[in-house]
């Protein structure tokens, strides 16, 4: 077996070999090099702080390499005969992080837990949903299996339904050495030291603000249409169509079947991609239209093969367009060139209100592949009645009495909450909210312990 094969797991220690931190890092960056990457000066000096031993908060931007720095961090303990726990928010993602773990360090040692899915669960590396270590936690207290944790889209943490999840391990797992990684993290004090209290281990933050392919910044005020036609002429696809609802992304992409920004040539190479391919569920017909069109859907409430579809079609550069919800932000490997915003206000189970700073800022990030794009591009589109009245407006100009006849739309009543430009640059410009903690004791965490 080559190195080629498994580059990592080749470079484990032998039998009888103790290797020290500095061949540990040696044989790491060997592993860089032969991949033709360099480190960027964030990811160097979490390298060596995960060296010294230390827990690493990593709060550096999207497509800046938190994942070689969480590999690293799993090959130390690999190294040093411990137990790597990966865990990550969605399911899509886990699966994804197993198959590049299989890839570095052979599939024998990797496993994977989900909630519908167990593979080689004894594995030395386990790639998990973060309820599934917390699970472990409740039941097996600081002796649970779990020596080196990464803890990736760390701000979760925050989620109202879930945050519980992520806070159980760092409140139970004395004995182990935690990496957390975030694009989106405001303040870490309170974590930087209550994890160095329970782990008795110093815990340091290592930031950067340097995004590797930098942002640009439009406010549209033109119909979605218009806008979708323009950016795919002007070359910036792949287009992320955020939407905030399953049944708004069928919307969008039913509405995107009157334009037609596909040539022949484009839209036979789709045809050749589905060769084989059967949409014989319900709303496979539907999907089917979409994505021949050049659009592609992608959202929690999809079969698992139709996302992953949508998702190869992605990076083979034969989708224009992806109208998918805000979980694509999570950080699903798909190429996104432009995020495009439908609107800045979302409703969160409770209420309708202004997109929080960190969820802007997350899926904006995705904008952009290193390697591929010199920018990113971010764009919102202003509120759907303020575009239609500024064209009433427009045509009504110069003219008083058709000014004072005017009847100008109204917002929604319901699903709204007035945004315009300046809310827009705010949620550049903010820094994200501070993580909060969602742990409550349920009936189910008492029967757990």
């Amino acid at each position: 077996m080559s190195a080629t094969n498994f580059p990592l797991g080749q470079r484990l220690p032998v039998a009888g070999e103790d290797l020290s931190g500095d061949a540990i890092f040696s044989r790491f960056i060997d592993y860089v090099a032969v991949k033709g990457l360099s480190l960027y000066p964030a990811q160097e000096d979490a390298l060596l702080e995960i060296l010294a031993g230390h827990n690493v908060i990593l709060a550096t931007p999207t497509g800046s390499g938190k994942s070689l720095v969480a590999t690293a961090f799993i090959f130390k303990a690999l190294a040093e005969g411990r137990r790597a726990v990966y865990t990550c928010p969605i399911k899509a993602l886990v699966s994804e992080k197993f198959f590049a773990l299989c890839q570095d360090f052979g599939p024998e040692r990797v496993g994977m837990l989900t909630g519908d899915a167990a593979i080689n669960r004894d594995a030395p590396i386990l790639c998990c949903t973060a309820e599934i270590l917390a699970s472990m936690c409740l039941r097996e207290g600081h002796w649970a299996p779990a020596d080196f944790v990464v803890m990736d889209e760390f701000h979760y943490y925050a989620d109202r339904e879930r945050g519980a999840a992520w806070q159980v391990p760092l409140l139970v797992l004395s004995s182990a050495t935690f990496l957390l990684m975030s694009a989106t993290l405001g303040d870490v004090t309170f974590f930087e030291q209550s994890i160095t209290k329970l782990t008795d281990r110093k815990t340091v933050t290592v930031r950067s603000a340097k995004r590797p392919v930098p942002l640009v910044y439009e406010y549209r005020e033109k119909p979605l249409h218009e806008t979708v036609a323009e950016y795919i002429e002007k070359g910036r696809a792949p287009i992320y169509l955020v939407n905030f609802t399953q049944r708004a992304c069928a919307e969008e992409a039913q509405n995107l079947l009157s334009v037609d920004f596909c040539s022949k040539e484009e839209k036979r190479a789709i045809a050749d991609a589905l060769v084989g391919v059967h949409f014989d569920s319900p709303y496979g017909k539907d999907l089917s239209r979409f994505i021949r069109h050049g659009v592609g859907l992608h959202h929690a409430g999809l079969l698992p093969r139709y996302r992953l579809l949508v998702e190869k079609l992605a990076q083979q550069g034969l989708l224009k367009v992806i109208c998918g919800t805000d979980t694509l932000g999570v950080g699903v490997n798909v190429p996104i060139r432009t995020v495009l915003f439908t609107q800045l206000c979302k409703y969160d189970g409770e209420k309708t209100g202004i997109l929080a700073v960190r969820d802007f800022q997350q899926i904006a990030g995705r904008a952009g592949r290193k390697g591929f794009d010199d920018v990113g591009y971010v764009a919102a589109q202003a509120p759907a009645h303020v575009i239609e009245n500024m064209r009433l407006e427009s045509k009504a100009a110069g003219d008083p009495a058709k000014l004072r006849k005017l009847v100008r739309r109204k917002p929604p009543e319901k699903g709204y909450v007035h945004f315009d430009r300046a809310t827009f640059e705010r949620l550049i410009a903010s820094q994200p909210e501070a993580l909060v903690s969602r742990f409550t004791v349920t009936h189910g965490m008492v029967l757990a312990v």
